[in-house]
Parts: structure tokens; sequence; C-alpha cells
């Protein structure tokens, strides 16, 4: 990351667009070259289902069973197994963004990656971030979602609810109420506000860790690709605790991988 210096310096106006609206959208946070040389890394992974044994490859928005073509591919922390995405332009932009956006204390944190096949790649409903995280726990963060090509209505652009992110985190469900999905959905939301965000390959969204948003189904005869990585302030526990009972019910294959790795381990 050393050779690298960053080239993004945000405006005011792009500033405090994020903390008025609870979203961005850049144009361009890396080189086409780049975002060429991380498709080849991403591919290569998801070939490999690397982490699966681990749990960190799953079907985010089917029922995860082997041998069944999923639906929806994720890997968690994608840069565990291909170690070489922590380098590069997009890292130290992202870094630089979070420090402008969120404050000096800001720091690069997970990463992960969702797949939407060509043709098939199911929509990722409408949700928000923090529904997955710990409830016992205040956070101040953002996603920057990179797509590595461009991310059009036809693949699966994100989209968003403008000013959601001062909503609190509403009640979820798994996909289809089925608690062996991972994926989860936002119970009721009013989305006839909503704005899509079709972007260049090497451009990118943020948005805040509350922020309503969705993809679409990959209509369209290539493959969808997005890396996404996390950046935020140190997190803070929470006085008033609070349940996500939503992820208390799920009994998913993955979370079964991750358990019997586990005890491997401690074995």
């Amino acid at each position: 990351m050393s050779d690298f210096k960053p080239t993004v310096q945000l405006t005011q106006d792009q500033i405090d667009f994020y903390h008025r609206e609870g979203y961005l959208v850049l144009d361009s946070i890396t080189t086409l070259d780049e975002i060429a040389w991380m498709r080849d890394v991403y591919d290569r992974i998801f070939e490999q289902k690397a982490g699966r044994e681990e749990g960190n490859q799953f079907d985010l928005a089917g029922t995860d069973e082997e041998g069944k073509r999923e639906a929806l591919p994720q890997i968690l922390a994608p840069s565990k197994y291909a170690p070489e995405l922590k380098e590069g332009l997009y890292r130290v932009n992202t870094a630089h963004i979070a420090k402008q956006l969120l404050g000096s204390l800001a720091t690069v944190g997970g990463d992960h990656a969702i797949f939407k096949p060509a043709g098939y790649g199911a929509a990722t409903p409408w949700h928000q971030d923090e529904a997955y995280w710990n409830p016992m726990m205040t956070y101040n963060s953002f996603s920057l979602w990179l797509p590595l090509q461009e991310a059009t209505l036809e693949n699966g652009c994100l989209w968003f609810v403008p000013r959601s992110h001062n909503w609190e985190v509403q009640p979820h469900h798994c996909i289809n109420n089925d608690p062996r999905i991972h994926g989860l959905e936002i119970d009721a939301i009013d989305a006839s506000m909503a704005v899509a965000c079709p972007i260049p390959a090497g451009g990118c969204t943020i948005h805040h860790n509350r922020t309503a948003h969705y993809a679409g189904a990959n209509t369209s005869t290539t493959p969808r690709r997005a890396l996404i990585v996390g950046c935020g302030m140190p997190a803070t526990h929470r006085e008033t605790p609070r349940a996500f009972y939503w992820n208390e019910r799920k009994e998913t294959p993955r979370e079964a991988r991750a358990k019997v790795a586990e005890a491997k381990a401690q074995a």
C-alpha cells in the first residue's frame, strides 16, 4: 500500500451529501487495470469456493445445499484467501475516504464479495447492514461497494432509500422466511423514493450501516462481481440493550460448517 498515494479528495458538497442522504456515489477510485487484476483474483477464489469449509463461502440467497446451484454466492473475508486484495490504489483511497467521511480514527475493516451469476443471479433484498451485526454495539461505519465491471440496472447495481440511515434498525427476516437462508430482508419498507445508482467500472458507492439498500437480479449475459469493504470508527457498547431476533432464528448450513471448523481448530 505504501507504493500508492490517495487520488480521491472529496468535496465538502460530497461529504455533506453522504451525511444528509446516507450514501454517496463516486465515479472513480481506481484504474481499469487494477479492476482487471482484481477481477482475475476474484474469479479464482470463487472458482475455488475459498473458505467454504470454514463457513465463509456460501449461498447468501439460497439454502446452501451441497451440489445445488447457488443463487447468490458470497465469500466473507476474501482478502484472507487472497491477501493481495489488501493492497492497491483502491485500498489506499478507501482508507483516505473513510477518514474524510468519518474522522481521523476511522479504519478499514472487513471485506466480503458477492457474485451474481449471469442470467440468474438473485436479487439482494432490501436490508440494512447493521441488521447482521452485534446488537449490543453502536456503529458509525460505511460499506464501500466496488463493482469489478460496470454496474447497471440489468446486472444488479445498488439502490438506496435516501435518509434511511436516520432510521433505527428495522425488523428483518430471513429471505423467504426460511431460517436455512443467511440473507436478510426488511419486514416492511416504502421504497417509492429509492434511487438507483449505476456506476462505471472503477467507481463505487458508499452507504451508512443503517441505509436501506437493494440490488436487483442479474438479467444480463455477464456475471456481476462486487467487492465490499467496511470502514468505521471504533464501535462502542450500547447503554440500551436490543435483540436482533431474526439472527437468533437462523439455522444455516453456513453456521453448521463454521462450528465444525471451529471445533477442529480447538481440538
